[in-house]
């Protein structure tokens, strides 16, 4: 099989993505994110979990969820709860990991390559098991932090690990850009589902992607 030819996912745990961008110093545009890897293969599903605080006037991530699910991603959502920690810093609860090997599991017999933004050490029994199905997994977190924000365990499991530290120029927003864009309605329809909650305006079922 060609390289060209190869097919990839991206699954993005949201949070864990967000946090590790943050401890490097930058935020990420997404639209650069995506852009880096059809040139790599084939581009069959762009993943991004996270959780969201049901019945909430205003979400800070309402607005990034809004413009992902219009430009090319497949956003899966869960209802999390608001609590404070010990720092008194606001916190959401709800842990998408069942939700996030599920949907790779399902994928495993349609793509080559799956590519996981997440230093979740949770995710390294995911990791082989997509690996004895025949996908090659690329893992990308840091290391490059104090403490780094994957451990060993998982990094090993990859086949690959990149540090995000190294696609900094490729993936961080400029400064001077706009914190978010206006949704746009995309050509493409992207599934949008929700997790213990009612599906969005373009949700649909859920079905086998195409090759």
């Amino acid at each position: 099989m060609s390289f060209a030819a190869s097919k990839i996912a991206l699954f993005i745990d949201g949070t864990n993505f967000h946090v590790t961008a943050k401890t490097l110093g930058f935020d990420v545009d997404y639209k650069r994110l995506l852009k880096e890897f059809p040139g790599r293969g084939i581009l069959v599903r762009a993943f991004y979990y996270t959780a969201m605080i049901e019945d909430e006037e205003y979400s800070s991530i309402r607005p990034l969820v809004d413009w992902l699910d219009y430009n090319g991603y497949t956003v899966v959502t869960k209802t999390g709860k608001e609590f404070f920690d010990a720092f008194g810093r606001r916190k959401v609860s709800g842990n998408i990991d069942i939700e996030l090997a599920i949907d790779a599991m399902e994928l495993a017999e349609h793509i080559d390559q799956m590519v996981l933004f997440s230093g979740d050490g949770d995710f390294r029994s995911l990791v082989a098991a997509m690996q004895r199905r025949g996908v090659r997994v690329t893992v990308i977190s840091t290391i490059s932090s104090q403490p780094p924000m994957i451990p060993d365990e998982l990094r090993r499991q990859a086949d690959v690990f990149t540090d995000l530290l190294e696609l900094r120029s490729d993936v961080a927003r400029e400064p001077a850009e706009r914190q978010l864009r206006e949704p746009r309605r995309r050509e493409v329809q992207f599934v949008r589902r929700t997790i213990a909650g009612k599906a969005g305006p373009e949700s649909g079922s859920r079905g086998k992607p195409r090759n």
